[in-house]
């Protein structure tokens, strides 16, 4: 939410691809996080193709490390059983 973000619009992460209030390029980042982070997907032409319309080749290679490190951190979390810390809690 620093990045301003409405509290509306976080609630509405998990159908984004639905969502009005989630523009064309943030639907392209999101669809591509899901497609890197779900092992029964793949990034596909198709999809890098319209990741490569709304991003630089920078941000690209940003938004795919920011996805990769937080995929890093979730199983290295998992298996050393370190819960959550309080500061996004989910209800």
């Amino acid at each position: 939410m620093r990045a301003g973000a409405s509290e509306a619009k976080i609630a509405e992460v998990t159908t984004a691809l639905t969502s009005d209030l989630f523009d064309e390029s943030e639907k392209t980042a999101l669809e591509y996080a899901e497609a890197i982070t779900f092992t029964d997907r793949k990034v596909t032409e198709e999809l890098f193709a319209r990741v490569r319309a709304h991003f630089s080749e920078a941000q690209i290679v940003e938004l795919t490390a920011a996805v990769a490190l937080e995929n890093f951190r979730s199983k290295f979390n998992v298996a050393l059983g370190i819960e959550a810390q309080g500061f996004c809690l989910l209800t």
